[in-house]
C-alpha cells in the first residue's frame, strides 16, 4: 500500500483552519486545502495539499495498488516538539490504516524545513519519494531563507560568519572615528587586519577549546584557594628575573673580550650562568606549592619532595659546567677549575640519590606501619 503524505511541520493548517489532524481521505485532504487557501491564499502548505491529493489520483491510475492520502501537522515553534508530533500522528494514520500489508510513504513538503522530518517518517516506514512543492514563481526561496536561519541560529557558525563580517564592516566608520581624532587611516587599517589574522588564526587552528579550558582550569585554581597559584605567579617572575640577568651575564663577558663577538658556546655557557640560579629558585617555589596542594588534598607522597633537590641537583650541575667555560675575571661569573667541576658533578649527583632513595624508604617504612598487623 502507497501512503501520500502531506506534511505541515509548523501546523498552518491547524493554526489557520481549526480542522484536526491528522486528516485522511482524498476528499477530506482536498475539504482541507480548501479551507487553507481560503483562511489564507498565500500559505504554501496550501499547494503541498492540493499536490497530494492530485500525486494520490495520478499513483492510483498508474500502480493500480491502493493508494492513500493524508495530511499530518507539526507545531509552530520548536523543531523537536514539531518532530515529535509529526511521529505520533503518522503513528495514528498508520494505525487506522491498519491493512496488514506494509505501506511505504510517498511524502510531499514544501521546502528544506518540512524534510527535516524525513528521519522520523522514515523510522516507521520505507519512503519510496520525496516530493517538494515549490511555487515557480519562488522558486528557492523558502529552502534559502530557511539554511539562512538555520546558520543564524547556530552559535559556532553565527560567530565564525558574523564576526569576521561585522568587523569588516566596522572599517569605514573606524577610519573616519580615526580620521576625527588625526589618526592615520592606516594604523586603523593595520589593527583591523590584525585582528581578522588573529581570528582567523584562532579558529582554524581550533584553539577554543584549548581557550576554554585553560580557563576553567584558572577559574577552579581561583575558587579552590590553591597555593600553586601564588608560586607560579612567584617562579614566572624569578624566570623574568633571571632572564635579564642572562642576557646581563652575556654583555659582562662581551664586555671582558673587549665588545667583540663573544662564540656561540661562551654566550650560551654566560646566559646559563646567569639563570640558573633564579631559574632553580622558580622551580623550587613552584615544586613547593605543588607539594603543599597534594598535602592539602590528602594526596601527599614522600616522594614528591625529591622535586625540590632534583631542581638544586641540576641547578648546581649547570652552574659549574658553565662556569668551567666562562674565562675568570668577568663580574658576577663565578670561574672553576677543572677541581671544581668534578667536586660539583659529584655534589650533584649524590643529592639527587641520596633523596631518592631517603624518601624512598621513609615511604616505606610509612607504608608498613599503616598495614594492619
Amino acid at each position: 500500500m502507497l501512503l501520500v503524505l502531506c506534511v505541515d511541520l509548523d501546523d498552518d493548517l491547524g493554526r489557520k483552519t481549526g480542522i484536526p489532524t491528522p486528516v485522511i481521505g482524498a476528499d477530506e485532504v482536498t475539504e482541507a486545502a480548501v479551507a487553507l487557501a481560503t483562511a489564507d491564499p498565500e500559505d504554501s502548505d496550501v499547494n503541498v495539499l492540493f499536490q497530494g491529493v492530485n500525486v494520490h489520483d495520478e499513483l492510483a491510475a498508474e500502480t493500480g495498488e491502493e493508494v492513500e492520502v493524508a495530511a499530518v501537522t507539526g507545531v509552530d515553534g520548536s523543531d523537536v516538539q514539531a518532530n515529535r508530533k509529526v511521529g505520533n500522528e503518522v503513528d495514528r494514520v498508520l494505525a487506522e490504516l491498519a491493512t496488514g500489508e506494509e505501506v511505504r510513504a510517498v511524502v510531499i513538503t514544501d521546502g528544506a524545513q518540512d524534510e527535516s522530518v524525513l528521519p522520523v517518517i522514515r523510522s516507521r516506514m520505507p519512503i519510496d519519494g520525496v516530493r517538494r512543492v515549490v511555487v515557480r514563481q519562488a522558486q528557492n526561496l523558502e529552502s534559502m531563507y530557511y539554511t539562512m536561519k538555520q546558520v543564524l541560529a547556530d552559535p559556532e557558525t553565527r560567530g565564525t560568519v558574523l564576526v569576521p563580517l561585522g568587523i569588516l564592516l566596522l572599517i569605514y566608520p573606524l577610519v573616519v572615528v580615526a580620521n576625527l581624532f588625526n589618526v592615520a587611516g592606516a594604523a586603523v587599517l593595520g589593527l583591523i587586519s590584525a585582528l581578522l589574522g588573529l581570528y582567523s588564526l584562532f579558529r582554524g587552528l581550533g584553539l577554543e577549546a584549548s581557550v576554554d579550558t585553560v580557563a576553567d582550569r584558572v577559574r577552579n585554581v581561583l575558587y579552590a584557594g590553591r597555593v600553586t597559584l601564588i608560586t607560579y605567579v612567584v617562579a614566572l617572575a624569578l624566570l623574568i628575573i633571571g632572564g635579564v640577568q642572562a642576557v646581563e651575564t652575556v654583555d659582562r663577558v662581551r664586555a671582558v673580550a673587549g665588545g667583540g663577538t663573544v662564540p656561540v658556546g661562551a654566550a650560551a655557557a654566560a646566559f646559563v650562568h646567569g639563570f640558573v640560579q633564579w631559574g632553580a629558585a622558580a622551580g623550587i617555589t613552584s615544586s613547593l606549592g605543588q607539594v603543599t596542594d597534594e598535602y592539602l588534598a590528602d594526596r601527599f607522597r614522600w616522594r614528591y619532595l625529591n622535586a625540590p633537590f632534583y631542581v638544586v641537583a641540576i641547578a648546581v650541575v649547570l652552574y659549574a659546567l658553565s662556569g668551567f667555560f666562562l674565562p675568570a675575571g668577568v663580574p658576577g661569573v663565578t670561574s672553576l677549575t677543572l677541581g671544581d667541576l668534578a667536586l660539583a658533578l659529584t655534589a650533584g649527583t649524590l643529592l639527587g640519590v641520596l633523596s631518592t632513595l631517603t624518601f624512598a624508604v621513609v615511604e616505606s617504612r610509612i607504608a608498613s606501619t599503616a598495614e594492619p598487623a
